[in-house]
Parts: structure tokens; C-alpha cells; sequence
């Protein structure tokens, strides 16, 4: 993510949070105000971005679309082969194993 992506991003937040209509000039204002450089069309995309969605809805659900690409994922490796779905849990079981067994080794305990 380039500079001026995350001018974009803050200056749209910066306005959201502020109740001021996300617009490309109130954007590019903040950017010159940051002295911040970007190419021409993102403060544009940015303010379209904001008008067709909502940016409360955007900040809370940001991690949501990666769980759900994981949510739709799973029900067709399932479907493919019930024993690949099954030995991925184990895998990561053995993993959580190995962090106790390590904990332990270097003296820490919950009850020292």
C-alpha cells in the first residue's frame, strides 16, 4: 500500500469522524494540508467509495471478509474429502502442543 493510499484512507476517516461530507476536494485538502502526494484519481475513488458504502460499516467489519473467505472455504474441502478437513484440525492441535511443551522447558509455569 502506497503513501497515498493511506492519505486517502486517513483523510476519509479523518472526515467521517468529523461528520464533513467525504468529498474529493475535502480529501485532497487534507492531503495538501499533510503535504501529502497522490495520484490524481484515488481521492476520487476514495469519495466514491464513501458515498456508496458506509464507513462505520467498512471500519467495523474489516476483518470479516477474511473470516468468511475461510467460513466459505471449509464447507467445500469438506465436500471434496471429509479425511483433508478432518487432519487440518490436528495439524494445528500438534502446533498448540509444542508451544506448551516449549513454555515448559524454559521454567515458566502459571503456578511458580
Amino acid at each position: 500500500m502506497s503513501a497515498g493510499e493511506l492519505g486517502c484512507i486517513y483523510a476519509t476517516l479523518i472526515l467521517h469522524d468529523d461528520g464533513i461530507p467525504i468529498t474529493a476536494e475535502k480529501i485532497n485538502t487534507l492531503l495538501k494540508a499533510a503535504n501529502v502526494t497522490v495520484e490524481s484519481y484515488w481521492p476520487s475513488l476514495f469519495a466514491k467509495l464513501a458515498q456508496n458504502k458506509n464507513v462505520d460499516d467498512l471500519v467495523l467489519n474489516a476483518g470479516v471478509a477474511s473470516g468468511a473467505a475461510v467460513a466459505v472455504s471449509a464447507p467445500g474441502a469438506a465436500a471434496g474429502g471429509g479425511d483433508a478437513a478432518a487432519a487440518a484440525p490436528a495439524k494445528e492441535e500438534k502446533k498448540e502442543e509444542a508451544k506448551e511443551e516449549s513454555d515448559d522447558d524454559m521454567g515458566f509455569s502459571l503456578f511458580d
